[in-house]
């Protein structure tokens, strides 16, 4: 996806963080189109510990910083990844960290859009509420005890890991997050969406005549697009 943005050209790869899928479309995107700035959904503490043999573990000394319920989160979210990424042979962010090496590799300027994982889970503990908890809480046990019912309700059917969904299904999947936990939605999905489009808009008048590729979690490719129409009117989207 490419869009015009005052005389510069800017191109959104939506990825899935464990999709072999991602990594292809990036590699061929990068030789083809030769951007001269890769932007990733990174912060630097996450890109340190992406590109670390040994990866950082929490402790419960991390509650002080990231409050419980972020602690909690960031818990399971990579339990929950590294046993996806399990299943594709694929670490958690291994679209992000193609993005970076090949960056490194072709001497390309790297910029970081995402907003410091430590600032976006402290925001989620204050956010999330008890019923918002409690909700989770339901939706984990019945993912657990009725897994195709869970996912019918998300709208997923025959859904492949090694590939990215489709716009549609994408969007389809973040009506139940959005309606159902109102303030995790906020804070994890719509605020980084905010700062990585406007990260991106800064970035783009910075880099007159630059081609810059930005590599972004597919559920929030639509919403950095929408955003970036609303404040230029005259954006062309290829």
């Amino acid at each position: 996806m490419s869009i015009i943005l005052n005389d510069k050209n800017l191109s959104i790869i939506g990825t899935s963080h464990i999709s072999s899928h991602s990594i292809e479309e990036i590699k061929n995107f990068v030789i083809t189109e030769n951007p001269d700035i890769i932007a990733v959904e990174l912060d630097p503490q996450r890109l340190v510990s992406l590109l670390s043999d040994q990866k950082s573990k929490l402790k419960l000394s991390d509650i002080k910083y990231l409050g419980f319920s972020g602690f909690v989160f960031a818990l399971i979210a990579g339990f929950a990844q590294k046993k996806l990424g399990n299943v594709v042979k694929l670490s958690p962010g291994a679209d992000m960290k193609a993005g970076v090496l090949l960056a490194k590799e072709r001497k390309l300027k790297l910029a970081l859009i995402d907003q410091n994982i430590q600032v976006t889970l402290k925001k989620f503990s204050k956010a999330f509420t008890f019923k918002e908890k409690m909700k989770i809480l339901w939706d984990v046990i019945e993912a657990v005890l009725f897994k195709k019912r869970a996912m019918k309700k998300m709208g997923i059917v025959n859904f492949d890991l090694t590939k990215v969904p489709e716009d549609e299904l994408i969007e389809k999947m973040m009506i139940p997050i959005k309606t159902r936990y109102p303030n995790m939605y906020k804070v994890l999905i719509s605020e980084r969406n905010e700062i990585m489009a406007t990260r991106l808009i800064k970035l783009s008048k910075k880099n007159v005549d630059k081609h810059i590729l930005a590599i972004v979690g597919a559920g929030h490719k639509n919403e950095i697009l929408r955003i970036f129409k609303k404040k230029y009117t005259s954006i062309e989207i290829l």
